[in-house]
């Protein structure tokens, strides 16, 4: 009776064992993208150009591009925002259009990326996008890695190609309709410190609509002049 209760023990634990790992595998398995640094880089017309520096942590993606040297951009998919953060000034506000890169530099569902690329387009203020069409177009190796091109195209506005890199769910270059391509270089899979993706302490959001408003109900507002019927 003891010896079988103690194969019987030990079998139960060995199946413990093997749904913990199971478990544990499955949890492995990355629902977001990866944790790594990368620059990004721009060429159009044959012309090659620095488009900035990217960090990914999760969820979350932290933007500084040249075209913005007094913030960055903070892309959290979980909300989900965009952000343009002015750290000197202690101030954020919705990225809406400030750059592309905001709509299309974020994690993404590998196998079909336009919900969340329609998602961030929606976020930028864009107009309806409609439903959005993403079709595999082959595969191609960037910065050794095998990734998957997809076609998008919303219903109204302007089709793009992504290529996504599945283990880091990922773009990691994307061509525009106007022939721009943006492609990460030089990746660095590691650990990103927590504070890159946060805002400042004590910063304010700033509503440009808002002071708009304010601005009207003040003295120096000037209301536009009306035609003579």
């Amino acid at each position: 009776m003891i010896e079988r209760w103690t194969i019987s023990a030990a079998a139960g634990g060995l199946r413990c064992a093997l749904l913990a790992l199971m478990a544990a595998l499955a949890g492995a398995t990355p629902s977001q993208a990866q944790q790594f640094s990368a620059d990004l880089v721009r060429t159009h017309n044959g012309v090659t150009t620095a488009a900035g520096r990217l960090y990914v942590s999760g969820g979350k993606v932290r933007i500084e591009s040249p075209d913005f040297p007094d913030g960055f951009f903070l892309i959290d998919g979980a909300e989900p925002v965009a952000y343009f953060v002015r750290p000197a000034q202690a101030v954020f506000m919705d990225a809406r259009q400030s750059t592309v890169l905001t709509r299309l530099f974020v994690p993404v569902d590998p196998d079909n990326p336009c919900r969340q690329w329609r998602t961030m387009a929606e976020i930028a203020g864009l107009a309806e996008q409609g439903d959005w069409r993403c079709e595999a177009a082959g595969l191609e190796t960037i910065e050794a890695s095998e990734t998957t091109a997809y076609r998008a195209t919303p219903s109204t506005g302007r089709a793009f190609i992504g290529w996504i890199d599945r283990s880091r769910r990922f773009p990691l270059q994307v061509r525009t309709d106007d022939g721009a391509i943006v492609t990460i270089q030089g990746i660095r899979d590691e650990r990103q410190p927590a504070n890159l993706f946060e805002l400042p302490n004590g910063a304010r959001k700033f509503d440009p609509q808002s002071l708009i408003e304010q601005i009207k109900k003040s003295d120096v507002w000037v209301d536009a002049p009306r035609l003579a019927p």
